[in-house]
């Protein structure tokens, strides 16, 4: 089978997108958390395609390079600024290996752009530091020969359109999702279906939200985006229980913590308890697939497991589905003849 584009997929059904590599590297030893920079792509480039393929397998139809946080704002404020080419190039020559591996059909590999942190709408310097940052990356991502331009967790509506129109400049698809704070609107005044109204009809292939919030707290807004766009939407929430009170994973509390917490708060780095499972989050893509949201996946927090429910959810046979749960042997819950009666009465006390 050829390789298919992102919008012949799109077109023949719903595509499958893993992010949240920033979480998955830090949880594996290979990120410090709070800069919060890719640094792995040179110095770990094996346990990066690891992750890339544990993703893959897991369903992932796209091999996102990972290029978050590694632009030359953030890899100034690490003191290696000289680095953030050969970083960028690193990471998506890595992932372009990992997508020819897939046993069926060749995967899809994504460049990355993401929010900043320095767009401010009352200084025009920097958009045009933004725009630089922007284009030199995507310059790069052309360069490198990726399929499309994933621009991500963007909370500032006028930093989504700058990268949207990088991206455009190299001609290459883009795909732009919005990251919603506590507020519940943009920061610099954009409710999320509007940003996205108007990136969809200045061209952006997909258009959407992700990170920050949880499945409860994204899906009113995703469907509020569907109503408002023709075109197609994205959705990739964290993996966590925000909720009405606690919209984002910036504020959610942990009442059974004893401990004091560096942060004040669970975010970034003790969030662990407040989990969904992997069969909520496979409940929240069924939906998200029956509302219309074209672009699935799940973002900081993801686990490959976690990744293989969604795939599964909306009837996706992965490459790693052989290794989904059964519990027809296990010797406390199974129903195979040959297990043992009185362990199998004996589950029902322990």
């Amino acid at each position: 089978m050829g390789k298919r584009s992102l919008e012949q997929r799109l077109n023949e059904g719903t595509v499958v997108v893993a992010e949240g590599y920033l979480f998955e590297m830090e949880r594996r030893g290979y990120l410090q958390a709070g800069s919060f920079v890719p640094e792995v792509a040179l110095e770990h480039p094996e346990v990066l395609k690891q992750v890339y393929r544990d993703y893959m397998n897991a369903g992932s139809d796209v091999v996102l390079a990972f290029t978050y946080n590694a632009h030359r704002e953030k890899m100034r404020i690490i003191g290696k600024e000289h680095l953030h080419e050969p970083l960028n190039r690193s990471a998506i020559r890595l992932a372009k290996e990992v997508a020819k591996e897939h046993p069926t059909e060749e995967a899809l590999v994504a460049g990355n752009i993401s929010n900043t942190n320095i767009f401010d709408p009352e200084d025009a310097d920097s958009a045009e530091e933004v725009r630089s940052i922007f284009a030199e990356m995507a310059t790069w991502c052309k360069e490198e020969g990726v399929d499309f331009i994933n621009g991500e967790t963007f909370y500032y509506h006028e930093e989504a359109v700058i990268a949207l129109e990088e991206i455009q400049k190299q001609g290459l698809p883009a795909v732009v999702t919005l990251g919603l704070m506590g507020e519940n609107i943009l920061r610099d005044g954009y409710t999320v279906e509007e940003s996205c109204k108007i990136l969809s009809e200045k061209g952006a292939l997909v258009v959407g939200m992700n990170c920050f919030r949880g499945p409860n707290t994204m899906q009113p807004y995703l469907k509020g985006i569907r109503n408002e766009v023709e075109g197609y939407v994205g959705g990739l929430p964290i993996p966590y229980r925000t909720t009405e009170e606690h919209p984002t994973f910036f504020n959610l509390p942990d009442g059974g913590c004893s401990c004091s917490l560096p942060t004040e708060t669970t975010f970034p780095t003790s969030l662990d308890p407040l989990y969904h499972n992997r069969y909520e989050i496979a409940g929240w893509a069924k939906e998200a697939k029956d509302i219309g949201i074209n672009y699935i996946g799940l973002c900081c927090g993801a686990s490959p497991a976690m990744i293989r429910a969604v795939a599964e959810a909306i009837e996706y046979e992965t490459i790693n589905s052989k290794y989904s749960p059964d519990m027809e042997k296990h010797f406390l819950f199974g129903k195979d003849k040959t297990l043992k009666g009185h362990n199998l009465n004996y589950s029902k006390k322990a």
